[in-house]
């Protein structure tokens, strides 16, 4: 009896307080606790164990209750009621009200005369349902099917909004949030605490979290939710607002769906600086619980990993960030004193160890004398010291891996951050470039170019969409999606008409869907026209009329080739020597077919790419060896990951088509086309399945 007492006196005295604030939409959780002088740990806990709802929860129910009496004994309107209970949003007032009551706001008057009016009946309904009952069975299957017809009718669009919900990508981005501390110096820390919510949302691999350089243009951005939403692709936004006053800082934050335009969750905290991490901790659970994502055992781990427990040194981290998004050798340079002063206050705090090997990368970026090499390795290794399983430091070393050209290195850090930080844009769009130029992997590169562009495109500017669209088209064309390739090229073209390679790239992707050499050799006219000193365009040119066998035309341009590559003392394409030279033996220029052939020999004993026995066999159909070239092309359709050029290509050169009469020709294209379609086919599903695709 005394327990019972003493929870309702509780409940009762929480109810009283809140009732007594209850047009303050202000008044949340913490100001709950001080006025009923608790500590706010110890308020969420007793109205957990008394009435098994969360602090918050509990509040919303008291001010909806009193919704729905005012809206009975009064005359004003839901929008001026939802003000009175403390709701800045009607409309996320009338959401709210529905899920509580199963009705909106504008029906509570009805609902009511309806429930009053049902107990009046309710023992007449009992005397005819009694006179009935015998009756019923001939009707119950008619009955039962025109309920369930009805009930499917009545609630489709619920039925609807539960499988949206269901199926709707888990995508988010943090808006800015916004200072209202009476001092603008204070904007670095609210920031920080904006960016640190960030980073813990984005070690949940079942959410796609937009990078924070691509929020950063919407600070002072006039543009609507349901815009910026689709500007960034995503289904959720997160905007806020804080202050730190003294040794407290009160952040008030919500969660919108863009698609419903309307608040789904918010919440206002104000807490200790001391208790800061456990402020951005408690964000990124409560939204990741908002939007129902899947957060692992692990995930919560690496969450509630606190990165320093000396406030002092974090506030020097913060002020740090704020001098690198400077991007100047100053603001690097101020952002290296802040990150030493952290480290000043906490000698094993990773994170600034990491950002000043970062600071250090960007200092000697593009530069031919690297000053900071050996600075660079020992802050990664100092941050890998104090912690091995954040993305930071593993990202840092792989970035003095990059400095130093052992790019191979740099690739297992790369992916083992992701494995703490899925949504790492930074790791990705790197690990994007190195698969595509240094370690040539067709379905690695298109992997992380979709989640690259995912990530991160709207923090580009328009030239740099364009090449960062002309960079994913590539990719897909090359894992044979050509169709998409098209739309990705058409992307890069409208945010940069001018692009040099976009309108050269767009040309083979329109080959690649409608195979016309003729036309394709058109267009590569064309473009060599708009500039006769660029390499790629006139090999490309002079590859056309050979494939033709138009070899005339071929020379003509492979000697304007050659001349480029004498002029500018380089050595480009060695594994087109072989055509040069197919091309001089057929126009009768035996000596020059000859030193062609040699060069390309010499280029066949270097190479140790996935092509080498595509390359080979290129030779033992120029030497005549048919039943060699077979036997190195079956060998060739072994390998995984090479290009869909290879097929496109393949049957139109006119040393391959000596192959056309041997009786394993057919098998042999079977075997090669039979090998990239499996793996084109496994990749899709895979892309699908992350929902990249």
């Amino acid at each position: 009896m005394t327990s019972n007492s003493t929870s309702n006196s509780f409940l009762t005295e929480a109810k009283s307080v809140l009732l007594d604030n209850i047009s303050n939409e202000q008044f949340g959780v913490s100001e709950l606790a001080d006025e009923m002088s608790m500590s706010r740990s110890s308020l969420l806990r007793k109205i957990k164990k008394q009435t098994n709802l969360s602090a918050s929860q509990f509040m919303r129910e008291i001010r909806l209750q009193e919704a729905a009496k005012m809206l009975q004994e009064t005359e004003l309107t839901a929008s001026e009621i939802s003000f009175e209970v403390g709701f800045s949003n009607p409309s996320y007032f009338t959401k709210c009200y529905r899920e509580y009551y199963g009705y909106p706001p504008s029906e509570t008057k009805t609902k009511k005369e309806e429930e009053l009016n049902e107990e009046e009946n309710n023992e007449d309904e009992a005397k005819e349902i009694i006179i009935k009952k015998t009756n019923v069975n001939k009707y119950i299957i008619a009955i039962s099917t025109i309920a369930i017809i009805a009930i499917v009718y009545l609630f489709k669009d619920q039925f609807t909004s539960f499988e949206s919900k269901a199926t709707k990508e888990k995508s988010v981005a943090f808006l800015p949030f916004k200072n209202l501390s009476e001092d603008n110096s204070n904007l670095y820390f609210i920031n920080g605490v904006m960016e640190s919510s960030l980073n813990n949302l984005q070690k949940i691999k079942d959410l796609r979290v937009i990078s924070r350089t691509s929020t950063e243009k919407y600070r002072s951005n006039p543009k609507t939710v349901s815009e910026i939403a689709d500007e960034l692709q995503v289904n959720y936004l997160i905007e806020g607002s804080g202050q730190k006053i003294g040794n407290e800082v009160l952040i008030s934050i919500q969660l919108i769906d863009a698609i419903e335009d309307s608040p789904i969750w918010s919440e206002q905290y104000k807490y200790q600086l001391d208790n800061v991490f456990e402020l951005q901790n408690t964000i990124a659970k409560k939204i990741a619980i908002a939007i129902e994502a899947n957060v692992t055992p692990k995930e919560l781990e690496l969450i509630d990993k606190q990165p320093t427990e000396n406030i002092t040194a974090y506030d020097f981290y913060l002020k740090g960030l704020e001098n690198q998004k400077e991007q100047s050798e100053a603001g690097l340079n101020k952002a290296i004193l802040n990150f030493e002063k952290a480290i000043g206050e906490d000698s094993k705090y990773a994170n600034a160890y990491a950002q000043i090997a970062i600071c250090y990368y960007y200092l000697d970026l593009n530069k031919i004398e690297k000053k900071y090499l050996d600075k660079l390795n020992e802050y990664a290794d100092n941050s890998l010291l104090y912690d091995a399983t954040s993305e930071l430091p593993l990202i840092a070393k792989a970035l003095y891996y990059i400095n130093v050209n052992e790019f191979k290195l740099a690739i297992p850090y790369l992916e083992k951050a992701l494995e703490y930080n899925p949504n790492a844009s930074s790791a990705v769009l790197i690990l994007s470039d190195l698969y595509a130029r240094i370690v040539p992997d067709t379905s690695k590169y298109l992997t992380y170019a979709l989640k690259g562009i995912k990530l991160n495109i709207e923090a580009n500017d328009s030239v740099s969409k364009s090449f960062t669209y002309l960079h994913l088209s590539n990719a897909l064309v090359q894992n044979g999606f050509a169709k998409k390739a098209s739309e990705y090229i058409e992307e890069s073209l409208k945010y940069n008409p001018s692009n040099p390679y976009a309108s050269y790239l767009k040309n083979f992707i329109d080959y690649a869907n409608d195979r016309d050499l003729k036309s394709l050799t058109n267009k590569m006219l064309l473009e060599w026209k708009k500039d006769t000193t660029r390499t790629d365009i006139t090999q490309e040119l002079a590859k056309m009329y050979y494939f033709q066998e138009d070899f005339e035309n071929a020379l003509f341009y492979y000697k304007k080739y050659i001349n480029i590559l004498t002029i500018n003392k380089i050595d480009l394409y060695p594994a087109e020597n072989i055509k040069i030279a197919y091309t001089y033996y057929k126009m009768g220029f035996s000596s020059k077919a000859e030193e062609y052939l040699n060069k390309y020999k010499a280029f066949l004993e270097k190479d140790e790419s996935i092509y080498k026995e595509a390359i080979l066999a290129m030779l033992y159909l120029y030497e005549n060896e048919p039943d060699k070239a077979i036997e190195a092309y079956n060998k060739f359709s072994l390998q995984d990951d090479f290009q869909y050029w290879v097929l496109l290509f393949i049957k139109e050169d006119p040393l391959f088509k000596q192959l056309q009469n041997h009786p394993k020709y057919n098998e042999t294209i079977e075997n090669i086309e039979m090998k990239f379609w499996e793996k084109h086919k496994k990749l899709k599903g895979t892309l699908e399945k992350e929902k990249l695709l």
